[in-house]
């Protein structure tokens, strides 16, 4: 009974055993992995993937790596790949002032773009906030979601913060980065959070939990991350992943 509310597995480290990591992750437990696209052509290739089996949804959407690339016809392109079957939400789009893959100002134009689609069709949004949260906060207090709300997706903000968007509406996710050492400030929100707004990821195939910390990841290592936030907030791992399952069914929209 596990979920993972936000994965990669489209991306191209997939290539040579994307269907045996599917297939693996059928026959080991996994009910539930939120695709999560990050320009046009991932977004595509995500839609068809949630075609091909039947725990997996997608999300379409432009991240803000992929900003400065995006053409101009990209939100005619999102609300048509968003009428397919088991779409359901926008994203990921946000802020990454870390890296600064596209300039600022254009991150900025293209998630504010993404808040009115998803606001436009009624579906949830994945937010990614890296090194530019305060920024990020300001454009969600002028701009706002729509009561489909949304999700910050591998959090790694303040608990200031966190209260914030828990107050919009937002659900809060936490990544494999809540299995290494330290992170006591994560940890803490995560000990917080109310049951009924939190979810778990693996951001495949990126920041993987220990004990496979350095190595790929994938969906069925989101039961590391499950375990230790059981174990901060002092509840069986199998309680928590039912709950998860629920939240993240919630969220997105599916029975």
């Amino acid at each position: 009974m596990l979920a993972d509310s936000h994965a990669h597995l489209v991306d191209r480290k997939f290539d040579s055993d994307r269907r045996e990591v599917v297939e693996r992750s059928r026959a080991e437990g996994m009910s539930l992995v939120i695709d999560v696209g990050y320009d046009l052509d991932s977004s595509r290739r995500s839609v068809d993937l949630a075609g091909q089996a039947d725990f997996i949804y997608s999300a379409v959407g432009i991240h803000p790596h992929d900003s400065g690339e995006a053409p101009k016809t990209y939100l005619d392109d999102l609300k048509k790949l968003a009428a397919r079957d088991k779409v359901v939400a926008i994203g990921e789009t946000g802020l990454d002032f870390y890296r600064n893959l596209s300039p600022q100002d254009v991150q900025r134009q293209v998630f504010r773009e993404q808040l009115a689609l998803a606001r436009e069709l009624n579906l949830p949004v994945i937010i990614h906030s890296r090194q530019a949260h305060e920024d990020l906060l300001d454009i969600l207090r002028s701009d706002k979601v729509g009561p489909a709300g949304g999700v910050i997706h591998c959090f790694s903000g303040s608990p200031e913060m966190a209260r914030e968007c828990l107050g919009m509406g937002f659900y809060i996710s936490f990544a494999g980065v809540i299995t290494y050492k330290g992170n006591n400030t994560l940890k803490s929100i995560a000990a917080s959070v109310p049951p009924d707004r939190i979810l778990a990821e693996t951001d495949s195939p990126f920041l993987t939990p220990e004990p496979y910390r350095g190595k790929r990841n994938e969906p069925l290592y989101v039961r590391y991350a499950i375990e230790e936030i059981a174990r901060i907030r002092e509840i069986p791992a199998a309680e928590l992943s039912k709950t998860l399952l629920e939240n993240t069914r919630r969220l997105f929209g599916i029975k």
